[in-house]
């Protein structure tokens, strides 16, 4: 993957960057970097993933963003000199959305993909919203329709990311339907109908 940095940024946080390049990119996914959020921190990149067009239905599958951050003096909250800050979202089947542990679920898809990963990390947190929507007036006929929103947060414990890259991803998809299989397992294709 190809990852742009500043040369103006910190020898620690290009480092980490170097440690983006090696991590696997799951085929279900199309990664870009974006520019990161202004102000944010002293040097920052940013991340976008959607499930592939091959992949995906009539309807959007899931997207997620990943941002990390680097300060040179660890602020006290952080309990390291990064932080990854993230967004997934994802469709649901309304009845699943209705369902209260609903958050419950979408956080501990994220919390094991980082374990899976290996990810060591510290400080996390986050909310897990699920939303419901209706249609009415014109929009009557709209079959109801929910989605779930994760914004989590955690702090890398060295500048070795590319775990956390990878679980990020692995969340995106998991959050989108896709299983969560061990490297050099290939899912079963689904039969037409």
């Amino acid at each position: 993957m190809e990852i742009n940095y500043h040369e103006a940024d910190s020898a620690e946080f290009r480092a980490a960057v170097e440690s983006l390049r090696t991590a696997e990119l799951r085929d279900e996914l199309v990664i870009d970097q974006i520019d990161a959020p202004a102000d944010l921190s002293t040097n920052a990149m940013a991340f976008t993933a959607s499930i592939s067009d091959e992949l995906s239905g009539p309807n959007d599958q899931g997207t997620g963003r990943f941002v990390l951050m680097w300060e040179p003096k660890q602020p006290e909250a952080w309990a390291s000199n990064f932080r990854v800050v993230c967004f997934g979202k994802s469709p649901l089947e309304a009845e699943i959305g209705a369902d209260d542990l609903g958050s419950d679920v979408a956080w501990a898809w994220l919390i094991e993909a980082l374990t899976n990963r290996n990810a060591d990390y510290a400080a996390s947190a986050g909310t897990a919203t699920r939303i419901i929507s209706r249609g009415y007036g014109s929009l009557s006929t709209q079959h109801d329709h929910a989605e779930i929103e994760v914004r989590a947060s955690w702090s890398p414990l060295s500048n070795e990311l590319k775990n956390h890259f990878e679980a990020w991803q692995d969340f995106i998809c998991i959050m989108s339907g896709f299983a969560h299989l061990p490297a050099g397992v290939t899912p079963l294709a689904k039969r037409a109908h």
